[in-house]
């Protein structure tokens, strides 16, 4: 799995214009991709990982103070451009596969206490945000 992860003093996503997915506070939001051999174990994880990633003011982690995450799907997280012009996806998993990964993801950070926004897996979605710091990580599991 394969998250990208960016501290925010707001995010949103948006769907054909409404709002799906809003954190208004300070806080992390994150795109997920998926690649071929992960699993629910890897997702779970991944989701330990954010709740406990100390990259909030102070060093402060989710966890720490509450913060909310808004969760996103993104399969071009596994795009390959090292060919040619056009990207090459072979490397995301198919929906199918993926949606599960992501929504265990999600589910993880539910159980762990996190208050979890999140997107519409497949959909075009428009997404804003105010990236605090800036700080923006890569997390590759």
């Amino acid at each position: 799995m394969r998250a990208v992860v960016q501290r925010v003093s707001e995010a949103a996503v948006r769907v054909d214009g409404e709002v799906v997915g809003r954190i208004d506070e300070p806080g992390l939001m994150v795109l997920v991709g998926v690649t071929h051999d992960d699993d629910p174990a890897k997702a779970a994880k991944l989701a330990a990982k954010l709740w406990g990633l100390r990259v909030l003011d102070g060093e402060k982690s989710c966890s720490d103070v509450g913060a909310p995450l808004l969760v996103i799907s993104q399969f071009t997280l596994y795009g390959d451009t090292r060919k040619g012009r056009r990207p090459s996806w072979l490397d995301a998993a198919k929906g199918d596969a993926a949606e599960p990964l992501v929504d265990a993801v999600v589910a993880e950070l539910s159980r762990l206490g996190a208050h979890v926004e999140t997107g519409r897996f497949g959909a075009d979605m428009k997404v804003s945000l105010v990236n605090d710091g800036p700080i923006t990580l890569v997390i590759d599991l």
